[in-house]
């Protein structure tokens, strides 16, 4: 029978007999928890004690910290034309993050709009939906840490005066140059983008060439204004500057020249490695890992992986890829600590967050249990998620 730790304090959970995963290594054990915070990480063979949790040998690691997620919009609307109402939708969304191991997630908004319609057309959606974030968070009633993401549509008509909706009480974390203009980035293969507009816009031929001569007027008309702004914007409110589907060394000098410190999804091995160079973070798709390539015909993450060109992973559209990143990842490198840190401390730092996402003493106690080895094909099994040291999951 388990006998009562003489070194415990009131209100302390202990989890112990646990496989910590920290900063460079994972070692067996225990983790002390007191406040909301971890104030001891206790590595070696230490015992089970009476009120202890037993992890029974699983991965305790740091929750993980997601930058980049567009999984809110798929709350908010569920299918083509079908408007979710914004606070159930944000609590849908908060709910299966927590069900995924997040603890802090830096909800993508699109500022910049096309406001004529038709099927290349989008709403305005961002300031009301974060003033329904930051009132559920007011409220106490998220599990999950929030911050905001505002994806900025160069090629866009509403860009500015969305930008100018938001000030620094926003918590905006990071602010993202997005550039969708046809033939460039993403897009670079036009088949690619005619598949997309097919599937997911239902535009035929001729809708699809209005679509492009649309955008590309767009980008002429208001592409260097629109990024200037942006730039800008992203000083005023304090947050991170990313660049979004760099593909070419040229590119990447504007986004040094810019300051930013985020590197999203770069489409070619040549822009992720003058990324680093810069001291730009790269940040590649957990589900591009997963599956084994880009969809828009891009450079494979596991290419990345394998010449040491990526920092970060992001979930992108499918939170549940984060933490199976995350262990593809370590199994990919041969090295398990340093895949947790792409989606745990490598997020953390490039956002500015030094509380969270290191199993460290004084650090925000925002944790998650995962089994490895017990289900089909070795699926990591996210067992429990604590944020703040209460458990949500």
């Amino acid at each position: 029978m388990p006998r009562p730790d003489p070194h415990a304090q009131p209100g302390e959970t202990i989890l112990a007999n646990a496989r910590l995963v920290l900063d460079d290594i994972v070692v067996t054990g225990r983790l002390v928890v007191r406040d909301g915070l971890i104030v001891a990480v206790e590595p070696g063979e230490t015992g089970v004690g009476s009120g202890h949790i037993d992890l029974g040998g699983d991965l305790l690691a740091p929750g993980l910290v997601e930058l980049h997620t567009d999984n809110l919009e798929r709350h908010l609307q569920p299918r083509p034309g079908v408007r979710w109402p914004t606070e159930p939708a944000i609590l849908a969304h908060d709910a299966e993050l927590a069900g995924c191991g997040v603890t802090t997630v830096f909800d993508a908004l699109r500022v910049g709009s096309l406001v004529a319609g038709g099927k290349s057309g989008y709403v305005r959606y961002a300031r009301p939906v974060a003033l329904g974030i930051l009132a559920l968070v007011e409220a106490g009633a998220l599990r999950l840490r929030h911050r905001l993401h505002l994806r900025a549509e160069i090629c866009s008509e509403t860009l500015v005066e969305e930008l100018d909706e938001f000030g620094p009480e926003d918590r905006v974390g990071v602010l993202s140059l997005m550039d969708h203009t046809p033939g460039q980035r993403q897009f670079t293969d036009l088949s690619a983008l005619r598949a997309y507009s097919s599937g997911r816009l239902g535009m035929d031929e001729d809708a699809f060439q209005a679509h492009l001569a649309r955008m590309r007027d767009l980008q002429a008309r208001n592409g260097v204004r629109h990024e200037a702004a942006a730039v800008a914007a992203a000083r005023r409110l304090g947050a991170a500057l990313a660049s979004h589907d760099d593909t070419t060394e040229a590119q990447v000098e504007v986004s040094t020249r810019h300051g930013a410190r985020i590197a999203e999804f770069p489409t070619t091995l040549a822009a992720a490695r003058a990324s680093r160079r810069a001291g730009i973070a790269v940040m590649a798709g957990a589900p591009n890992l997963l599956r084994g390539g880009s969809h828009s015909g891009n450079v494979a993450a596991a290419d990345l992986a394998a010449s040491g060109d990526v920092d970060i992973l992001s979930s992108d559209y499918a939170p549940a890829s984060l933490l199976l990143g995350a262990v593809a990842l370590g199994r990919l490198t041969g090295d398990l600590a340093r895949g947790f840190a792409a989606v745990t401390s490598a997020p953390a730092a490039a956002a500015g967050l030094s509380d969270r996402g290191r199993l460290a003493a004084g650090l925000k106690a925002d944790l998650i249990r995962v089994r490895l080895g017990a289900a089909p094909d070795d699926l990591p099994l996210l067992r429990g998620v604590w944020v703040g040291g209460d458990r949500v999951a």
